[in-house]
């Protein structure tokens, strides 16, 4: 973005050449690739075991992407929307290009940022019975990461717009129980075989078997303002992702929840973030936020226990619940100061680890 506006900036392919020509440090495991919009760039971080070893890589990765930002005339900002109007441009690049042509408003006006996790898998019938057990608990995920109250200069009322529009997308949202990996395989080919979709890569369901690594990718959440919170979810996700594989391996069936209610679940959390109650896909009828993210503590709590992730994500989902998410903030910011882009500096101040008044 525009520091001195706030006006969303086509700098991506700047950003990327300027990135290849500078001098590198080879042992740097963060990469920077293109995605559908030039106002958009995707760091991309390698595994990691501990928590404080992903903690310190994002918050390097974010240090870095803005560096390069800056060397264009431009600033890195962990925004799930765009605050304000913004007429993107596409991405040179054939698939990117079909993209456009292809899908209509839907393409051009897609400038939506999201948190794609990937925690590994021994096979992919694990993956898939992974997949089957932790979708109950992905609206929970909406609601912890929300970062996008606002688009086209308004409050738009949600507290994760993107969660809504990315549902623009045909295959975008939940899946029904696929139970192995050969019934999920089938599915994806009998998506692909309406021609609907252009490849395998817009598969776009909440969570999937990755195409190009041995995991499983959870893809509901929103980019995170503070690169701590990203941290958090990536283990909480991780702590749940185990979870469902030990359940999976023990022959534990998964909740039956229909496709349906798991989209109102996610619709209310994309709404209301953390401030409303959340529907209980598992239990039936609506509980407090704070109430349904302790469940999904103690549901993972084994896991967090033996990963040593207990303290530091217990103590960090709870100080979201109290400060608020990434949405609350820059309503917060909103009402402080009174501009959409004054809510932008701040947030690239904030990306940049830089603490705002």
């Amino acid at each position: 973005m525009d520091e001195s506006t706030g006006q969303p900036v086509a700098a991506a392919g700047l950003v990327l050449r300027h990135r290849e020509e500078a001098p590198r440090d080879e042992t740097e495991l963060i990469e920077f690739t293109a995605e559908l919009q030039q106002e958009m760039i995707e760091v991309v971080y390698s595994p990691h075991r501990r928590f404080s070893d992903l903690r310190d890589q994002l918050l390097r990765g974010r240090l870095l992407v803005d560096a390069e930002a800056r060397a264009v005339g431009a600033r890195a900002v962990a925004l799930a929307t765009s605050p304000l109007p913004v007429s993107p441009h596409a991405t040179v690049d054939p698939r990117y290009t079909f993209m456009h042509e292809r899908y209509g408003v839907t393409a051009r006006e897609g400038l939506t940022c999201g948190f794609h996790v990937h925690v590994g898998i021994d096979s992919p019938d694990e993956g898939v019975g992974i997949i089957d057990r932790i979708r109950s608990w992905l609206p929970v995920m909406i609601a912890l990461s929300a970062n996008s109250p606002f688009s086209n200069g308004e409050d738009t009322g949600y507290a994760s717009f993107r969660s809504s529009a990315w549902t623009r997308w045909p295959t975008a949202g939940p899946t029904e129980l696929f139970g192995s990996a050969e019934q999920y395989r089938r599915h994806a080919e009998e998506l692909l075989g309406t021609g609907v979709l252009l490849d395998e890569g817009m598969l776009y369901f909440d969570a999937r078997l990755s195409r190009d690594h041995p995991t499983v990718e959870v893809r509901v959440a929103d980019v995170c303002l503070l690169a701590e919170d990203a941290a958090v979810l990536a283990a909480l996700i991780r702590a749940l992702v185990e979870t469902a594989a030990r359940e999976w391996a023990a022959g534990v069936p998964p909740v039956a929840v229909s496709v349906t209610a798991l989209r109102l679940a996610s619709w209310q959390a994309a709404l209301s973030g953390l401030a409303q109650d959340l529907p209980d896909p598992i239990g039936g009828g609506v509980v407090p936020a704070a109430a349904r993210i302790e469940s999904l503590l103690e549901h993972v709590r084994d896991a967090l226990e033996e990963a040593g992730d207990t303290e530091v994500v217990t103590c960090g989902v709870r100080r979201i619940l109290a400060s608020g998410s990434g949405a609350d903030w820059q309503r917060a910011e909103f009402a402080r100061t009174g501009t959409l882009a004054d809510v932008i500096r701040g947030a690239i101040a904030v990306t940049a680890g830089t603490p705002v008044p």
